[in-house]
């Protein structure tokens, strides 16, 4: 039988530590949640692997070292309500949820979004609430988010998501730049979001999050 407690801690420390992720309750919750759990069946041996792992078409779940350095710089506390874009499964929303009060998980596969509500409760993870809705559009409803996490690329961030971002608020986002990805971190002041380079990181951009093209006569 796999023991995926051993391969999870040996992720953390080949994956996680040496990528400069020093806060403990990060490095906690990638011990603590079973990521095997959040992938599809056939993907479950390989769900310690240091790289993206496919979920649907267009869709993946992110490294562990991408999910643990962006959270690492977003420092999200315990009172924090965090907003979560494409959920995928659950496992970056169940990451977070030991991070922060409160998680909206929203995932606009509505396979996806069913299974990682089930997959969640199942896990007794209490304090994420799983939403079927487009993933550009966020959760209006239970704005404003004092972080907003994105588990994917993007070329542009809709600016309905930024709306939802309270002032003071992080987001962390990996953005395709001239077919490089790089994740970056938003802080709203006033208004506006600044963004900073965070590290370099690779995803597919997520539906709703990329470029229109520029309308030519």
């Amino acid at each position: 039988m796999t023991d995926f407690s051993e391969r999870r801690r040996m992720m953390v420390d080949t994956q996680i530590r040496p990528s400069d992720v020093t806060r403990y309750p990060v490095i906690a919750a990638m011990l603590a949640v079973p990521r095997e759990t959040y992938v599809p069946m056939a993907l479950r041996e390989a769900a310690y692997l240091g790289e993206n792992l496919p979920l649907a078409p267009g869709r993946v779940l992110l490294a562990p070292r991408t999910l643990a350095k962006m959270l690492d710089l977003l420092e999200i506390g315990r009172g924090d309500v965090v907003l979560d874009v494409g959920c995928g499964l659950g496992y970056s929303a169940a990451v977070i949820a030991r991070l922060a009060e409160t998680v909206i998980a929203v995932e606009e596969d509505a396979a996806l979004a069913a299974e990682a509500e089930a997959l969640l409760a199942a896990e007794g993870v209490d304090n994420v609430a799983v939403l079927c809705a487009p993933l550009a559009e966020g959760a209006p409803r239970h704005a404003p988010y004092d972080a907003i996490t994105v588990q994917g690329a993007a070329e542009v961030v809709p600016e309905a998501l930024l709306d939802q971002l309270k002032d003071g608020g992080r987001i962390g986002c990996l953005f395709e730049e001239h077919r490089l990805g790089v994740c970056r971190i938003g802080v709203k002041s006033a208004g506006r979001v600044a963004w900073r380079y965070g590290f370099a990181a690779g995803a597919p951009v997520l539906p709703g999050f990329a470029r229109r093209p520029a309308f030519v006569f």
